[in-house]
């Protein structure tokens, strides 16, 4: 019974010494985990802060841009571009033209912050396509 006693409590002492030794390299590797994501989160302020300042003139950016785009769209509705002959779009054999699907729109911005997102397409009211009087 004695060896009995004995064996049970130099298990009990491995298993404990085992699990403390596990949980020492877990500790160890939640310190390295904790270091970088301080290292990340310096990194994440200093993004927001460039990103505040370089803001405006992102939004500034985008109004031009979507200026130019209504006016090129404009551009290419005129009637002087009418007397171009389009070319058919069918095969000799087919009943007629095919219908292309609709223009995807492009993606929107990845989110990484409100300023850098470009505006919203449906929101934005096309510029007028009729020329100054």
């Amino acid at each position: 019974m004695t060896l009995l006693v004995v064996l049970t409590v130099v298990v009990i002492a491995l298993l404990i010494a085992g699990l403390a030794i596990y949980l020492f390299w877990v500790g160890s590797l939640l310190q390295n985990v904790a270091t970088n994501l301080e290292a990340c989160d310096e990194s994440v302020q200093k993004i927001n802060k460039d990103a505040e300042l370089i803001g405006p003139g992102v939004e500034h950016i985008n109004r031009s841009g979507a200026t130019v785009a209504g006016a090129c769209r404009c551009s290419t509705a005129s009637p002087r571009r009418s007397w171009r002959r389009r070319a058919p779009t069918g095969a000799p054999g087919d009943r007629g033209p095919r219908e292309r699907p609709p223009p995807q729109p492009p993606p929107r911005g990845g989110g990484l912050h409100p300023a850098l997102n470009p505006p919203d397409p449906v929101a934005a009211k096309p510029p007028s396509c009729r020329p100054a009087a």
